[in-house]
This record gives C-alpha cells, structure tokens and sequence, in this order.
C-alpha cells in the first residue's frame, strides 16, 4: 500500500512538473494571451416552449425562414426586392386599432402621420416618432406604418411614421439623414420632453443613430426611446450570433439575406462607424430607454450590450426579453397577447417618462 501511494505521488508529481514546463515553453505572454477553448455543443432539438400563447407557439414553432441567405446578385434584383409593399391589410388594421392615417411630408421627408380616434388627455400634448425595420432595405411606403398603428392603437399616441430612403438607390446616410429632418420638423409640432423616437430592428438601431447624431448637432434629444432587438453592431459580434444560430427562425444567421442589405446600406463605410453601431457610440446624456428581445433572437446580444452600456453610462433602461421569440416576433402577430403586452410596456415606459 506504500509503495503504492508513493508511486500515485510520483506519477501525479511528474504531471504537474511536466504541465509547468509545457507553460514555461511557451513564448513570453502567451500563457496569459491565449483565448478560452470554445464550447462544442452537440446536435440538439429545442422544442416550441409551452409557457407562451397558442399565436406565439405557432410563431415560435414556425420553419426558418427560406430565403435568410438569398443575397440578391443584380440592381435589378435589389431594386425588386427593395419595391413597398401594397400593405393590403392596413385598412382593416387600421379600422381594428381604431387609427387613421395620412401621408405628410415633414422638411422635405414622407411620412405619415398615424392618429387614434381617441387620445387620453395625457397624451393629447405627446408626439411618437416611429421608424421603421427592413434590414435598411425592406419595407417603405404605407406598408412600413404596422409597428406605428400598433403603438397609435395599443398606447394612444399619435404616432409620426418615418418613410426614409432606402438602398439600392440611398445608402447611408440617406436613411439618417432622413430620420434627423423628421426630428427637426417634429420639433415644432410638440415639445422633445414630450417626445419619444422608437423602432424595431433596423429602426432600432437608426433609434439610437438619430440620438448620437442628435447629440453631435446640439439638437434637443427626445424624453424617451424604444429601440426594439436593435441592429446596434454590424460586425457580427455578440455571444447570440452563435448560441441562437439557426435556431431564430426569422433572421436565422449572420452573413444572411440581413447582413447583405446592411452592407449595401453602409457602401463601405467602417461597419464599426458609431452612426452604423451605435453600440460603438457615447451613450452619456441619452434619454431613458426601453429596449424589447426574445430568447431565440439572433440579436439578443445586441440588444444587451446596449442596455449594458446605456446602464454603465447612467442612463435609465429597462430590458423587456420575451420567451421564445425570434427576431421581432413581438410584431408579426396583432392577435397574439404577447404583441399587446410589449407594445403596453412600451407605452406605459412612455408614460412615465414623458412630459404632459
């Protein structure tokens, strides 16, 4: 038994001895500098959670989007799929939510302008500015106003809806110069304490743009903001970006159909360029922030990381993140109550944080 246990010491002394030579080998600070193995994670089912509403089981349990990564190859191509919708469906919407809407044009810029048939007096002297989601490219026109009506009709604002130019014909900075003029215009229509800009996906991230841009040009900022799942780095960095690959069914991956349109937005300007990642800008003195996700989004972690850096600048945000849900699933259905539920939080963050 002896000579066993002093032979297990030898053997386990041996080891270690062998492990501090195979450090001491390597070239100066490469110990330190050498980066964690990555996780392997194995094939794996996840099933549709049974903790969300039937609307959103069915949105959850969805196929992945077919044509995530088809890029289109021509002008022509771009220009196809860059063409608005016809929005069929928004008069019923509208009629639903109990809004109207009217094509304005605001310095220069379409818009349209989404009322409530009935505005609380609270909200009587508020003003939203909406802008709206498409990886830069998609949507426009009427079409683009489905995030407005929602917000117009679930919260009670009237809701100014911006129809920025778009790529292949504008790249940047059409589309924020575009959202900038519309926030000069609104500015003699209400107070920018009673104020709110708000938008989802590419219009999140354009949300914090026009603030950025905002502070740059010693604008008033807007009392509050509502970037929802923000395509705040389009450099593809964030833990998401692997942990919810293929599993949103919406965006699906990066390098995608999504990156392509936000490349073509950005026509080789640095992709690390604070007007493109406003995750990359100075957050100091930015109004309070309301930031919406879900936990199969494939930009969960663009979404943290901003409300991790508005929260290290002192900003006040609250992080609203959904079971289940892809990329934007909190709009694609009206009828589902977890629609209602964001669109609320949303409202009711306004609410507090809005003048009267």
């Amino acid at each position: 038994m002896h000579a066993h246990l002093q032979c297990t010491d030898r053997r386990a002394l041996g080891l270690a001895l062998a492990a501090i030579a195979s450090v001491l080998a390597l070239p100066p600070g490469q110990a330190q500098t050498s980066s964690p193995r990555a996780l392997e994670v194995p094939a794996r089912t996840v099933p549709v959670p049974n903790t969300v509403s039937p609307e959103m089981q069915a949105l959850v349990g969805a196929p992945l989007s077919p044509n995530w990564n088809a890029v289109p190859q021509s002008a022509e191509e771009w220009k196809a799929v860059a063409t608005p919708g016809r929005g069929g469906n928004l008069p019923a919407l509208r009629e639903r939510f109990g809004v109207t809407s009217e094509p304005i044009t605001v310095n220069g810029v379409r818009a349209y302008m989404v009322t409530p048939k009935v505005i609380p007096p609270e909200n009587r002297n508020r003003l939203l500015v909406h802008v709206h989601g498409g990886c830069y490219v998609l949507g426009g026109g009427e079409s683009a106003t489905t995030e407005a009506i929602y917000m117009a009709g679930f919260g009670h604002f009237k809701v100014l809806s911006v129809d920025y130019r778009r790529p292949p014909d504008f790249s940047y900075p059409a589309a924020l110069d575009d959202g900038i003029a519309v926030w000069k215009g609104a500015l003699k229509m209400a107070e920018p304490k009673n104020m709110a800009i708000f938008g989802t996906s590419a219009g999140g991230a354009l949300t914090l743009s026009m603030v950025l841009r905002a502070k740059q040009e010693g604008l008033p900022l807007p009392g509050a903001i509502a970037p929802g799942t923000p395509m705040s780095d389009l450099t593809r960095t964030g833990d998401s970006f692997y942990t919810n690959f293929m599993v949103d069914n919406v965006l699906v991956g990066s390098d995608g159909r999504c990156d392509a349109m936000a490349r073509l937005y950005a026509n080789g300007r640095d992709l690390k360029d604070p007007m493109l990642s406003p995750v990359y800008g100075d957050m100091h003195g930015f109004p309070p922030a309301i930031l919406t996700t879900g936990t199969r989004d494939l930009l969960l972690s663009n979404t943290v990381r901003v409300h991790r850096k508005l929260r290290q600048a002192g900003v006040v945000a609250e992080l609203q993140v959904y079971e289940g849900q892809s990329h934007a699933h909190y709009m694609r259905d009206s009828n589902a109550p977890e629609t209602r539920e964001a669109f609320e939080e949303i409202a009711h963050f306004f609410d507090r944080h809005l003048g009267k």
